[in-house]
């Protein structure tokens, strides 16, 4: 396959007032694979949750999932016509999806989530805690004490819940996914409580990793770098929007299609020695 031209800044000015944002008003638009990923059967017969699915690196790892022959269970907060795009394009591969609509803060929900998979699909055989809250801040004043509970609730909270929710239902040879950031390495300090949060998850990955090599059950994390998604217009200030991805050595965002390959491999058999891990998808930028 030809190497693709993506595309690099300056983008054109295109603030979000809500988050976690909308697909359809980005200049560009992101690459979520729709055109490009070509499956192998390498999940065939699995059945997925994917949290944050409705849209960026969520909706371009249920296409791929999707593609690779798994069922998908998509969670997302109420951005339903995001939603809807990604299950179309899950359907169109042949496969089944289930839209699972609600607040991952709300801890009820969070098992809800999971009882909604295992009556759909019978088991979960990949867990892929997705979701994310961030804002950026000029200063540590300006964050409320509700604004940082927020983003440990969805971004920790709700990995912790999903997680213990969904291992009854998993076997041997399951995987549990969660995204990080090259910010659990690299924090910005603009982005305190989101990058302190991913400092967590990489921790807990590699906790829990030890814990259930004894069930068969691996547990990996990715680490992106600068990603072309809506959180970006509906979280950050207008010239950051403008100039974002310049600072990596590629001086480019990452499409969300670029790193599917990275949550098909950890969900397959074929990493079945791969635990406890972080794949930094950076353009570049070092992660140690």
């Amino acid at each position: 396959m030809a190497l693709i031209d993506y595309p690099k800044p300056p983008f054109p000015d295109q603030q979000q007032a809500r988050t976690p944002g909308k697909t359809a008003p980005m200049i560009p638009a992101p690459d979520h694979g729709e055109q490009t990923y070509r499956g192998c059967d390498r999940l065939r017969g699995k059945a997925a949750i994917i949290t944050g699915g409705d849209s960026g690196i969520g909706r371009a790892v249920a296409i791929a999932f999707a593609r690779e022959g798994a069922d998908v269970l998509i969670s997302y907060l109420d951005e339903h016509d995001d939603a809807q795009q990604t299950a179309d394009w899950v359907t169109k591969a042949g496969r089944k999806a289930v839209l699972a609509p609600g607040d991952l803060a709300v801890r009820e929900h969070c098992r809800s989530v999971v009882e909604r998979a295992v009556a759909e699909f019978g088991r979960v055989d990949v867990l892929v805690n997705n979701a994310a809250h961030q804002m950026t801040y000029a200063s540590i004043e300006q964050i409320s004490d509700d604004e940082w509970d927020r983003t440990f609730d969805i971004n920790v909270g709700a990995m912790f819940r999903l997680t213990q929710a969904a291992l009854p239902h998993m076997k041997p040879g399951g995987a549990i996914i969660n995204t990080a950031s090259i910010n659990a390495d690299k924090p910005n300090p603009t982005l305190l409580p989101y990058a302190t949060t991913k400092g967590a998850i990489q921790n807990f990955t590699a906790g829990l990793a030890q814990w259930l090599a004894e069930r068969g059950i691996r547990v990996n994390c990715v680490a992106p770098g600068p990603i072309w998604t809506p959180l970006i217009p509906s979280t950050m200030p207008a010239e950051r929007v403008k100039q974002f991805g310049s600072q990596v050595p590629m001086k480019r965002p990452g499409q969300p299609g670029e790193l599917a390959p990275a949550y098909v491999m950890l969900a397959s058999d074929e990493a079945s020695y791969v635990s406890g891990a972080t794949i930094a998808v950076t353009g570049g930028a070092p992660f140690l």
